[in-house]
């Protein structure tokens, strides 16, 4: 039997179809339906004989699925949790031989076109970003954003799919970009379910949907439990439409239109998501769906049985409340079709799971299988030449293996080769050579595409120096932008930026100051207080083909936004294998000010956070220009940090502000020297420049790098490259000790092999381990000063020099 080769897409209406027609539509919904399930419990049998490590299902929310599937269209989008299997094999995006292949984790795009096995399994993606960079054609695809496992994470980048409509229908501009669009009458669908109703992050993208007036058609799946808690102890009246009434609009207002639908009563839901849809669709009003009475016949997940928690009466209520039970029986009872028909139905579809599950595992376990007896014939030809009697256990032992994985198989290897280490035989090279090949592989099945690296990439983008005219203007840092961001809004219609003031004032500090008077409240917009949804915003926008810049106001509040900047946008590009890019640019500004939530440099949290984001620390508001037209012409997400206290220094402006690019990755030396080599970034480098004049004074002369990016770090290796001058190496900056000091110490270190050229031990100069006080003797005695900088490099030299360097005190 095919997959299901009638997707269960398309409104009806009985009128407007034959009776047989109508038939057969319900007839496929169902075996859909029931195909599902039985992949459910499968599915759930393969993770406990140990074929597969965890398995979490949609089950029990089957027909509402086939039905919100029938109002999806070409072009729109989902942004949904683990629950939703029946939707997306309802649709086509997704098949069940594919569900299995995820569920197996075949690190194969062809298999597992989602993840490419990095993802648990029932985490949904469609691949819309070709190997070259370039776009699907998204207005002729059903799109599905890549799935994240915390179930309400992915709410805001829901908003920004839905925004992006909004913008696509009502910014003429965009008319040409129909390969995303058909004038915004895309809809963007989530789901959720009804436990995660209680995160703040729901309740942040719902309000911001309310007041921007989107196409998002929420569906939250109530079954009454979050795992083994109660409604009861989760929403306000045990209900969340009820509890969200207030947000139902009314005449002159604006808000959403709430449904409330049982999720086993498949005519009903058909009839409310076509209604639903329809108006979300052609009015740009916000829908939400709430499907009660849902089950979950096999409970929460692989991990434990729902039998201990549920009490009897609420387990037998599920039983007979089973969708698909009910919906098979009002076939019946229909005349649609007998019992005896649907037996015959729900056979063919259990042997038809069944195969797919078999071609699933066998297509994974053939690779693993042909891998395995390359390895263990290389092993017992090296045996047959080796003195070690262990090496014939090592081959036996794999061959032994049961359901083997290529851990044991890689494993076996390395220590066939690490027993014969003291020999050398044509036969063990044979083996490296292998080994070798197979770690190149496997680091691509595994460990590639945490960056787009497409032949867009943002480091690849050509360096156009900054030129200046002879007469050149000293403008204020903060006009330096402003000229900036109004070259390139100039330059490319696909270009927003909205964030907290951004802008009737331009921003706190005046970057985009009179720039939504020129080019309009849609392309310029000020937001709520919702750093969540700010960056969720931004990354629909991005996925849906603009260039938007989300503005974070300071640094600090970065971890209001910390779910969907680390657990979304930073990995959507590995946890897809490269099938989907969303190239948001987030916009801040830290470092020096005053207090405690106004003058923050957590660079060691962005740093771990952030890995699959460019990290740009621009030391001037010309370099932070440079490096925003470097990632408006790229693909890849990044931060920019921009000084706070460098938005009043004078600087130049450069006549080429709207073309002249910065390198990613690539450091500057900003002062040649032969004593010490300092690096810093930010607003300390300027400290730094300020202590070299008395350092100079002194005698010493130190060598000033600037990485300008953290992520990528000093690709040229410019940093050792002056240690080998110097043997001595400072750390300055703003983050607490042990934080982004340590982690620039490890690329010096041990990446680009600095150690070697030591004379003395590297020093790092920090802030101190609490946040910055407020006032100017906070900041002097919690952050680095001149005076710290100076006394550090001095008695780095008194260490190796003390008579020509006698101690300062």
């Amino acid at each position: 039997m095919p997959e299901s080769t009638l997707p269960a897409t398309g409104n009806f209406t009985e009128h407007e179809l034959s009776f047989n027609d109508f038939r057969q539509i319900i007839i496929n919904d169902y075996r859909i339906g029931f195909e599902s399930r039985q992949a459910s419990l499968l599915g759930r049998r393969e993770v406990l004989t140990g074929k597969a490590k965890f398995g979490i299902f949609g089950d029990g929310k089957e027909v509402a699925q086939l039905a919100m599937a029938k109002a999806f269209k070409k072009g729109d989008w989902r942004a949904g949790y683990y629950r939703d299997q029946t939707f997306m094999f309802a649709t086509g995006m997704s098949t069940l031989k594919e569900f299995f292949a995820q569920l197996y984790a075949h690190p194969d795009i062809e298999k597992d076109p989602a993840s490419a096995g990095r993802q648990m399994n029932c985490h949904y993606a469609t691949r819309f970003a070709n190997p070259d960079g370039s776009w699907v054609n998204q207005a002729e695809t059903m799109n599905c954003s890549a799935d994240i496992s915390t179930t309400g994470g992915h709410m805001p980048r829901l908003l920004g799919l839905a925004y992006a409509s909004k913008l696509y229908r009502q910014n003429k501009e965009l008319e040409s970009l129909k390969q995303f669009s058909v004038n915004g009458n895309e809809v963007a669908f989530g789901t959720i379910g009804n436990g995660s109703t209680s995160e703040g992050i729901f309740l942040e993208t719902f309000n911001a949907a309310g007041v921007l007036q989107v196409p998002m058609a929420i569906s939250i799946w109530d079954d009454a439990y979050a795992i083994s808690v109660p409604a009861s102890l989760q929403t306000t009246k045990e209900d969340i439409s009820e509890a969200l009434k207030g947000f139902q609009r009314e005449e002159g207002t604006n808000g959403y239109e709430i449904f409330k639908v049982r999720g086993w009563d498949y005519v009903a839901l058909c009839e409310t998501y076509a209604i639903a849809i329809e108006l979300c669709r052609t009015q740009h009003v916000p829908v939400l769906i709430h499907v009660t009475e849902i089950t979950q016949p096999q409970g929460h997940s692989t991990s434990g049985s729902h039998e201990r928690y549920k009490p009897a009466d609420r387990l037998a209520w599920e039983l007979e409340h089973d969708c698909l039970l009910q919906m098979r029986n009002w076939m019946i009872n229909s005349a649609i079709m007998t019992e005896q028909d649907l037996d015959e139905l729900e056979e063919t579809a259990k042997k038809h799971v069944r195969n797919s599950q078999r071609e699933a595992w066998n297509e994974l376990s053939t690779e693993i299988k042909t891998e395995l007896e390359e390895a263990a014939a290389l092993i017992e030809q090296l045996a047959q030449h080796s003195s070690v009697d262990e090496l014939s256990t090592v081959a036996s032992t794999l061959r032994a293996t049961v359901d083997p994985g290529r851990r044991e198989i890689i494993s076996s290897v390395r220590k066939a080769l690490r027993l014969t280490n003291k020999e050398d035989k044509p036969e063990r090279k044979n083996l490296t050579d292998w080994l070798a090949s197979e770690l190149k592989e496997n680091a691509e099945r595994f460990n590639s595409k945490l960056f787009s690296d497409t032949p867009q990439s943002p480091l690849l983008v050509p360096v156009v120096p900054a030129q200046y005219n002879s007469d050149a203007k000293l403008l204020d840092g903060r006009e330096i932008l402003n000229a900036a961001f109004d070259a390139a809004f100039e330059r490319d219609e696909r270009i927003v930026a909205f964030g907290e003031d951004v802008g009737a004032i331009g921003d706190v500090n005046q970057g985009f100051a009179g720039l939504q008077a020129k080019y309009g409240d849609l392309r310029i917009t000020d937001t709520g207080i919702r750093e969540n949804t700010i960056i969720g915003q931004g990354m629909g926008l991005a996925m849906r083909g603009l260039k938007p810049i989300a503005e974070i106001q300071y640094l600090d509040y970065w971890i209001w936004a910390i779910t969907v900047l680390s657990d979304d946008l930073a990995s959507l590009s590995y946890r897809t294998r490269g099938g989907q890019k969303a190239p948001l640019i987030v916009r801040t500004r830290g470092h020096r000010l005053e207090g405690i939530w106004h003058s923050g440099s957590p660079m060691a949290s962005l740093l771990a956070n952030l890995r699959g984001m460019h990290i740009c620390v621009p030391r001037n508001m010309t370099q932070a220009a440079g490096m925003y037209n470097t990632l408006l012409l790229g693909d890849e997400p990044a931060i920019v940090i921009e000084s706070l206290n460098g938005y009043r220094l004078k600087e130049k402006l450069p006549s080429n502000i709207g073309e002249f690019t910065v390198q990613l990755g690539k450091a500057e030396v900003m002062l040649q020297g032969n004593d010490v080599t300092v690096i810093s970034y930010g607003s300390t480098l300027r400290i730094v420049q300020e202590a070299a004049g008395e350092l100079t004074a002194m005698g010493i002369s130190i060598e000033i790098i600037d990485p300008q990016t953290l992520y990528p770090f000093d690709l040229d290796k410019d940093c050792v490259h002056s240690l080998q001058k110097t043997n001595k190496l400072l750390v300055v900056d703003e983050d607490v000790p042990g934080g982004g000091s340590a982690y620039i110490l490890q690329n010096i270190l041990e990446v680009q092999g600095g150690y070697a050229y030591l004379d003395s031990a590297p020093k790092t100069l920090c802030a101190k381990a609490h946040r910055p006080p407020y006032g100017s003797d906070g900041d002097y005695f919690t952050k680095p000063s001149i005076d710290d900088i100076i006394e550090a490099v001095y008695a780095m030299m008194h260490e190796s020099n003390p008579a020509k360097f006698p101690a300062i005190y």
